[in-house]
């Protein structure tokens, strides 16, 4: 069966912007679950590298096609189950009849949403889920990572909540967990992250969720710049599927969308008519990011016996090309820029391919949705109706973008 991605799929991969997060708690600011799964799998890719050194290519490949899948797979589970209070969850956990019991009722939920993506996947997810236990490097690595990025909300609200009879039981749990996890390489660095190179670069990620996008344009819901990183990953992993794309291809288009706005950490989400008000103001901006991204990120990365990660991150964000949007392969140990029309020709895993021209449609299919959402919840603003013109005219004409049939799921959304 061949998957077709439709305009369901999509919709529901972005609701997470709409679940709110620890709703029991006084909170600084909402906090919502598409966010925390974009700082888990941040915090995932980083322990995936460097868990993954010495390993050959083929347990490495499978190894972070179990990562981002189980990730995916634990992000659709809780946009079903997000308003079951986490004691009570693992409760049900520990039951395995009732935990199988709630599984089958959330598979049931999402299977017909899910059911474009074809049998294959469907037989996957419902293995995953049905098997409760944190077993295997993978779903370890992202249990670590679920433990971290929920704690650093935790720690987010902890200072107003001091009347809260839960709190120092809340944070000992987290602790507690993470330590039985410190075999794996990272982990003792995310318990003590303000003082590691590693365990400050994956709170600085954290802070993404602390700049909004559409700033000056009043939207329901909010979306920041850290969980819309996640929803492109998502997005850009499912295209993925449909193309057909080989299993170097999938996982770096998805780790491609989950860093490509990381420079925004240091220059904030500048909207588009500023970016493109003149060439040299563009050059300008393009400039800035890059020696700010050198200094706060890689470079720290590099002297801190991260350089594998800093190489893999400058190759996701087309740093050796000019662009993240640009495709690129890896040959004879050098990164070259490639069309889209070649990438499909270069399409192997020996040449670790990456998509460009995909990716872009999904930051743009991100924009469009984020839009037409909240049109749809009755916000009507020039900008969001202006937003939609201007992404459906720039794909006017073209009925097929990196092999995905962009106008026929556009027209979905009339």
């Amino acid at each position: 069966m061949s998957v077709i991605i439709r305009k369901s799929l999509l919709e529901l991969v972005f609701n997470g912007a709409f679940m709110k997060r620890w709703n029991d708690k006084l909170r600084p600011m909402e906090l919502v679950e598409v966010d925390k799964q974009a700082h888990k799998m941040l915090v995932a890719w980083v322990l995936f590298v460097i868990n993954s050194r010495g390993m050959d290519v083929a347990r490495r490949r499978a190894l972070g096609e179990s990562i981002i899948e189980g990730g995916l797979f634990d992000y659709l589970y809780r946009l079903v189950i997000t308003d079951i209070k986490p004691p009570v969850f693992y409760r049900i956990k520990e039951n395995r009849s009732d935990y199988q019991r709630l599984t089958q009722w959330v598979v049931s939920e999402l299977r017909p949403r899910l059911q474009p993506l074809g049998q294959d996947f469907l037989d996957r997810m419902d293995r995953y889920l049905m098997e409760p236990e944190e077993r295997g490097l993978a779903r370890r690595i992202l249990h670590a990572s679920h433990l971290y990025a929920s704690w650093s909300e935790f720690k987010l609200l902890k200072s107003i909540n001091t009347i809260d009879h839960e709190l120092e039981e809340i944070e000992q749990s987290f602790i507690d967990r993470l330590q039985d996890l410190t075999d794996i390489e990272g982990v003792s660095d995310l318990l003590t992250d303000k003082s590691t190179v590693l365990g400050r670069f994956a709170r600085m990620c954290g802070r993404l969720r602390f700049q909004k996008r559409w700033s000056q344009t009043p939207r329901v819901p909010e979306t920041s710049v850290l969980g819309h990183m996640f929803i492109v990953a998502a997005y850009s992993w499912f295209f993925s599927m449909e193309v057909g794309a080989c299993r170097a291809r999938r996982q770096n288009n998805f780790f491609s969308g989950l860093v490509h706005d990381l420079p925004e950490l240091l220059t904030r989400d500048i909207i588009s008519p500023v970016k493109q008000s003149a060439p040299e103001i563009a050059e300008l901006i393009r400039q800035y990011e890059l020696a700010e991204l050198e200094r706060v990120v890689l470079e720290p990365l590099r002297n801190g016996g991260y350089e594998d990660v800093a190489q893999r991150m400058e190759y996701f964000l087309g740093l050796e090309v000019g662009s993240e949007f640009d495709a690129t392969i890896v040959r004879d140990g050098e990164v070259q820029a490639v069309t889209s029309e070649e990438l499909a020709e270069l399409d192997q895993d020996t040449l670790d391919p990456k998509d460009g021209e995909l990716l872009k449609m999904c930051d743009r299919l991100a924009a469009f949705i984020e839009a037409h959402t909240a049109l749809k919840n009755g916000i009507s603003s020039d900008q969001l109706h202006q937003a939609l013109y201007r992404i459906r005219n720039g794909y006017k004409g073209m009925s097929t973008v990196a092999g995905v049939q962009i106008n026929a799921l556009l027209a979905d959304f009339d």
